[in-house]
């Protein structure tokens, strides 16, 4: 189940967050009655930006070895007309 907290629990429950927290699930945290931020584990975190990172990286070495740069219009046109295709 999602959790939804205000911040002010950040400080007063912590321990009840870091354990939600440690359980694999983020905690969304209000402020206001608004989002304000996500706490998740470490884990949780690596989980989600390692496939970033390796994509990062694959993207760098596809780079280094083809000589051509294109302008962020000829990318996104591109992709608009591989779009409009379909």
């Amino acid at each position: 189940m999602i959790q939804i907290r205000p911040v002010s629990d950040l400080r007063n429950k912590f321990t009840e967050i870091e354990s939600v927290v440690k359980e694999g699930s983020p905690v969304y945290l209000t402020k206001n009655g608004y989002g304000s931020m996500v706490v998740m584990s470490l884990e949780t975190y690596s989980r989600l930006t390692d496939n970033v990172e390796y994509a990062l990286d694959q993207a760098d070495i596809a780079a280094e070895n083809n000589p051509r740069r294109m302008s962020h219009e000829e990318v996104f046109d591109s992709i608009r007309e591989k779009l409009n295709a379909k």
